[in-house]
């Protein structure tokens, strides 16, 4: 099998040869650069897998990289290498469509447990969803609203639309509340209560005509989080 081809765009030198030597030695093949511009033209020209990506560098940077490849390679797994402290920088790399960051300093223990973990959800980045059939009906996700066969339309809010066309663009496997909290609340889960993760799922359910005891459109995966149901 093929190895997975990473790209790494950081700036500083040692930081970027332990990475691409962490990678190598796990069996992945690395592409590196230490410079915006080259590192841009390397994203949207060369095979890779998933892009490592620094916010800060030379040249072009980071947030301008995600939405140059945002744009060209709507599919390219990125994440983002943030200096601790930096929220903002972590929330608009998200925010612009990030699957995910590492914060510096880091152990390579993590960094490798996040790159597979990215490249595990999907062969490459889901691409949204704007309808969700289910028996019954189906859930506009652009109108906001849940159509039954009967003719009755429900309204949805937006985060509830978010929460669910993630789950959708994730089917086949649990999303856990950390992930929902990163990717759809877009907040750093340490610290931060996920009991509205649950009361929103109550809320879909019931506008779905779920059945809270025994559901079969979003399910809870014990241990692991909520999934799509396919029934």
């Amino acid at each position: 099998m093929q190895p997975r081809r990473i790209l790494v765009v950081e700036d500083d030198a040692a930081i970027r040869r332990g990475i691409a030597d962490a990678l190598a030695f796990t069996g992945y093949e690395v592409l590196q650069s230490g410079h915006g511009d080259e590192g841009l033209r390397i994203a949207l020209s060369a095979p890779v897998d998933l892009l490592l990506l620094d916010v800060v560098l030379p040249g072009t940077g980071g947030f301008e990289i995600l939405r140059s490849v945002r744009s060209a390679r709507t599919t390219l797994p990125v994440i983002l290498l943030t200096a601790r402290g930096e929220e903002a920088d972590r929330v608009g790399g998200l925010r612009l469509g990030a699957d995910d960051y590492v914060v510096k300093p880091f152990s390579v223990r993590e960094l490798l447990a996040r790159v597979e973990a990215v490249l595990r959800r999907s062969p490459e980045r889901p691409e949204p969803v704007s309808a969700i059939p289910f028996p019954g009906g189906s859930v506009d996700l652009a109108r906001r609203e849940v159509r039954f066969d009967d003719g009755t339309r429900t309204g949805l809010s937006e985060r509830e639309c978010e929460l669910l066309q993630y789950l959708a663009m994730n089917a086949g496997r649990a999303v856990s509340r950390d992930e929902i909290l990163r990717r759809v609340w877009r907040l750093e889960p340490r610290g931060v209560e996920t009991r509205t993760i649950d009361m929103h799922v109550a809320n879909l359910r019931s506008k779905l005509r779920d059945d809270a005891e025994h559901p079969r459109r979003v399910l809870t995966v014990r241990g692991k989080g909520y999934m799509l149901g396919t029934a």
